[in-house]
């Protein structure tokens, strides 16, 4: 029994697919869903050498700083210097 339901969903949805493919609107949309899914796999694919190429950046900084001696943070480390406010004391007019 199930075979036979899983046949008849299975044949209904060719069904449907094949009266899809006529019409033009319906068409350009499964094409446009196909061009998303193409896109996306590629997308996937490079954020994954991205990630790949992060991690090797990162152990090549490690490597660089190692070889430096020590002396230097990365430039990921380093912090700024805040700006000094208008009401700081080197700021006001003698009176």
């Amino acid at each position: 029994m199930a075979k036979n339901a899983f046949s008849q969903l299975a044949s209904l949805g060719e069904e449907v697919l094949g009266k899809a493919a006529h019409n033009p609107t319906a068409a350009r949309v499964l094409q446009g869903a196909v061009q998303l899914k193409d896109r996306v796999d590629d997308l996937s694919k490079r954020v994954r050498g991205l990630e790949q190429m992060e991690k090797r950046l990162a152990q090549l900084e490690k490597r660089v700083v190692k070889l430096e001696g020590g002396t230097r943070k990365p430039a990921a480390a380093r912090k700024s210097t805040p700006a000094k406010k208008p009401g700081d004391s080197a700021t006001k007019p003698a009176a």
